[in-house]
């Protein structure tokens, strides 16, 4: 874990550690499908109950439009599995819209602009694998 892009927690709650992840859609489609590729590290962070795991509606968005041009197969829909796995729902706002079309041209993929727009008003750590995600100035986790 990048844990010099982590912030503090406010002062009267140093005693808690609970994480708020967003998961980028590759990081929640191997978390579902096939854990063992990410790493010991993210796996245990998003299976502990002490942290929030978020998946966006852009991550649904994405997968859905790989699985209908058959870049991608899945025996389960990736929102059926996130709500088995108690994460929650992030919606994409126009807040975070406005914010991603701000962001400099460092990542081309429009979705994970969102994600990083998401993460940084929302004060998450993104969980992924994307070195280019992990180029913004937002808080990472390698996946």
């Amino acid at each position: 874990m990048d844990v010099t892009r982590l912030r503090r927690a406010p002062a009267g709650v140093r005693g808690i550690h609970a994480i708020r992840l967003l998961l980028d859609t590759h990081v929640a489609i191997w978390f579902f499908e096939d854990p063992g590729l990410l790493t010991n590290e993210a796996r245990e962070v998003v299976e502990d109950s002490a942290n929030v795991s978020y998946l966006s509606a852009a991550s649904v968005w994405e997968w859905a439009l790989k699985q209908a041009l058959g870049r991608i197969s899945t025996p389960t829909e990736l929102d059926a599995g996130a709500v088995r796995a108690g994460f929650e729902e992030l919606p994409v706002t126009w807040a975070h819209g406005r914010a991603a079309a701000a962001l400099p041209a460092l990542h081309g993929d429009p979705f994970d602009r969102i994600l990083v727009a998401q993460a940084t008003l929302e004060d998450l750590v993104l969980l992924t694998r994307d070195r280019r995600v992990a180029q913004y100035p937002i808080a990472t986790m390698l996946a």
